[in-house]
């Protein structure tokens, strides 16, 4: 089956960034000159995916905006003679097709995912996270549809992290069955100390069969009334295969303080135009420091 649509979940408040998203979107935070959800939706547009499914809450017109047509802005670059952001504002509204389905209450991820059945289908999808961004020379997402086309079964992507910080995150365990490519026997969301011997953590991307819609149906709330995509993963795991992909790359979570000044200084050092004075501000900082 060919994967023809993502899910983008982009209905979280964004509480640790307040105060600076209490009045805009999280994922409209600017890494160097671009929105982080940018970044997210032209590394499906390069795995050729064709239509982006972003589940949305009250407050968050403005992604959607963002990806839309906007005639006032247009023709002002084009009066003002400013070609070159007039082309960028233009390809950004002709990126790809954006369907909005409104979750109504933040239940959790796997909630979050259950709103767009209807949209998906009975078709397999990907599950993007807007918090994770990825830097390869494959797209990440491109790795795992290639995966997905081979196995025909879900997948979640993984990377290894410090024993320190296995409790943050899901973790998964199995058997290597190819280089990078494990057969996952376990699932165990942000384990406690000495529970796992495993640090492979899943992170914001998911290939996913259809199938998953019936277990996140048959998943129950866990604590404060959230469905949890994990917990469905489980479920699934036991009904047929389900495997985690270890990716080539680099991710950062610009869902963390920390994560997302990381995620600036490395797409500022890598822009074509500030990537060689901004090395030398941090050359110049760093000198002053030690």
């Amino acid at each position: 089956m060919q994967i023809k649509k993502a899910v983008v979940p982009v209905a979280g408040l964004g509480t640790r960034f307040l105060p600076a998203t209490k009045a805009i979107p999280k994922e409209m935070l600017t890494i160097v000159d671009r929105p982080t959800i940018q970044y997210i939706v032209e590394e499906i547009v390069a795995s050729g995916i064709k239509e982006v499914v972003l589940i949305t809450s009250a407050g968050k017109a403005a992604i959607e905006n963002h990806f839309d047509y906007s005639f006032e802005l247009e023709t002002f670059l084009a009066q003002k003679g400013k070609r070159d952001l007039l082309r960028e504002v233009r390809n950004i509204s002709r990126l790809i097709d954006v369907v909005s389905v409104r979750q109504k209450e933040p239940l959790g991820l796997g909630h979050a995912v259950m709103m767009a059945e209807t949209v998906i289908g009975d078709q397999p999808f990907f599950v993007v996270l807007g918090d994770d961004l990825v830097v390869s020379e494959v797209p990440c997402v491109y790795q795992m549809k290639k995966l997905f086309e081979e196995l025909d079964e879900s997948i979640v992507a993984v990377q290894r992290v410090p024993e320190n910080e296995v409790h943050r995150y899901g973790i998964v365990e199995g058997e290597e069955v190819s280089p990078g490519v494990y057969k996952v026997n376990r699932l165990i969301e942000k384990p406690s100390p000495g529970s796992t011997s495993s640090n492979l953590a899943i992170i914001g991307r998911y290939c996913l069969r259809p199938e998953i819609f019936g277990c996140l149906h048959r998943t129950l709330p866990g604590v404060g009334g959230e469905i949890q995509l994990t917990d469905a993963l489980s479920t699934l795991k036991n009904e047929r295969a389900l495997y985690a992909y270890e990716f080539q790359g680099s991710r950062f979570d610009a869902g963390d303080k920390l994560g997302y000044l990381e995620a600036t200084v490395h797409f500022a050092l890598e822009h074509p135009e500030l990537g060689g004075p901004f090395r030398l501000f941090l050359q110049d900082m760093i000198s002053k420091l030690s």
